[in-house]
């Protein structure tokens, strides 16, 4: 991942590897000196690094509020599938049942469910349809595959993020160092210079 180029290779875009949904790796500082040649490199390098930071972090809070969405959603999905698979066992049967609805969270009714072959299911935006019994299991088994499908990449997307955080955060602060070393050198070369220019002027030779 390394770039002998003076800009660092964390604001290039040239088909840069990513995870199987596309988050791009972060660049692995190994030598430093490929990202800044000098001292002008270092402030460029610095914002482009932190940047780099600031988009890991940005997905990272919107995975954290989808799997949210999800562990609250997927067991919503669980209980209405087994509820159509209790259906779907009784709909030959001529005896209703008597159960339970919930109106809302604190109150509730009393109903006899007759046998049936139909359901009706929310879809979301205030939409619900009617389904026949097979299709609805079809439909909601496929739901509750695919939100733990999903459930499971946000999870291996999170630990992904964070690792490319890490990864920034430890090449930025290589790139911060490499600063600190240079500045402690020139400050020793310069109080060197000094010295040497007072010791000239100082010597009985002249």
């Amino acid at each position: 991942m390394a770039s002998t180029d003076k800009a660092p290779a964390a604001g290039a875009k040239d088909a840069a590897p990513s995870n199987p949904r596309g988050i791009p790796y972060a660049p692995f500082v190994d030598k430093v000196e490929d990202y800044v040649a000098t001292r002008q490199d270092v402030e460029p390098t610095l914002r482009s690094f932190q940047e780099m930071i600031s988009k890991y972090q940005f997905m990272e809070m919107n995975l954290q509020r989808r799997m949210a969405g999800l562990k609250e959603k997927i067991p919503d999905i669980q209980k209405t599938l087994d509820t159509v698979n209790f259906l779907k066992l009784r709909k030959d049967e001529i005896d209703p049942i008597e159960t339970t609805f919930e109106l809302n969270e604190t109150l509730y009714a009393k109903a006899n469910v007759p046998p049936t072959d139909e359901v009706y299911i929310w879809l979301g935006a205030n939409v619900m349809l009617s389904y026949p019994v097979d299709e609805a299991e079809t439909l909601l088994s496929s739901k509750l595959s695919t939100a733990k499908t999903s459930l499971s990449n946000c999870e291996e997307d999170l630990d992904f993020l964070r690792e490319q955080i890490t990864t920034m955060e430890v090449a930025t602060a290589r790139v911060y160092n490499l600063e600190v070393v240079q500045k402690r050198k020139d400050k020793t070369n310069e109080e060197e210079e000094k010295k040497t220019s007072k010791d000239t002027e100082s010597s009985p030779n002249d």
